[in-house]
């Protein structure tokens, strides 16, 4: 009888060993507590965040001295920023333009088509603001400079490397497999500046006003159990060939 009980007892422990080994084996493919991946606080959106500011849309006019009008070019570049000051804008339009140089006096007359271009672009007259300066190097060319106030996403400074990413004893968070300072902080850089509306990043656009003679055309074809996707008539006569029809 003691013989049986202790033969019993050693098949058991293999089999209780082999248990243990498995349970701490999956254990450790546990990611979702504090594990590798699980231990690192850091979070590149917060170390970096996006802020929205103001920021300054600006566009410069070159004059010529001898010439005091705008050429074509240098009109759509005015009308441009005009349209886009009144989507955009957050204050006046500053035109700088230059005093005590050789093409002050056609700077002038440029000023005065800037200005009666932008009024009639619907800038009112008071949104613009005329400010005189000196040229500090006389053999640079003085220009006409405009400018406004907008919001702009900012993020950054990048490249900033405090500490060494390689193994040492002064940088704990090498063997924590903490992410280091620097990244992620192109990609937050970038995704500031191409961001059209900064606002966008604070809040959803209200929705507009959805186009209602079409879709009023949609729900009578609705009504009446027809199709109600658009057709085209030159859709066929587009075909190169008979084979894509």
């Amino acid at each position: 009888m003691t013989r049986n009980t202790t033969a019993g007892r050693t098949k058991i422990l293999p089999m209780f060993g082999a248990l243990l080994v498995a349970g701490v084996a999956l254990g450790g493919c546990n990611l979702t507590g504090d594990g590798v991946t699980g231990s690192v606080p850091d979070d590149y959106r917060q170390r970096h965040p996006i802020a929205v500011t103001e920021g300054e849309q600006s566009i410069v006019v070159f004059v010529g001295r001898g010439r005091g009008n705008l050429t074509e070019t240098q009109r759509d570049d005015v009308m441009g920023l005009a349209r886009n000051w009144r989507r955009e804008g957050t204050g006046a339009i500053a035109v700088d333009v230059p005093v005590d140089t050789p093409n002050s006096r056609s700077a002038q007359a440029v000023y005065q088509e800037i200005r009666g271009l932008l009024t009639s672009m619907g800038v009112p007259g008071h949104a613009i603001t005329k400010r005189a300066y000196n040229v500090d190097d006389p053999r640079a060319l003085a220009t006409i400079r405009l400018s406004y106030p907008k919001m702009a996403a900012v993020a950054g400074p990048c490249g900033v490397w405090p500490a060494d990413l390689g193994p040492n004893i002064y940088n704990p968070n090498y063997n924590e497999n903490k992410q280091f300072d620097n990244f992620g902080c192109a990609s937050q850089r970038n995704l500031a500046a191409m961001v059209g509306n900064p606002s966008d990043l604070e809040q959803p656009r209200s929705e507009t006003a959805a186009y209602t003679p079409r879709r009023t055309i949609a729900f009578d074809r609705y009504r009446r159990g027809e199709s109600t996707a658009t057709t085209y008539s030159e859709v066929e006569k587009a075909k190169l060939s008979d084979a894509a029809k």
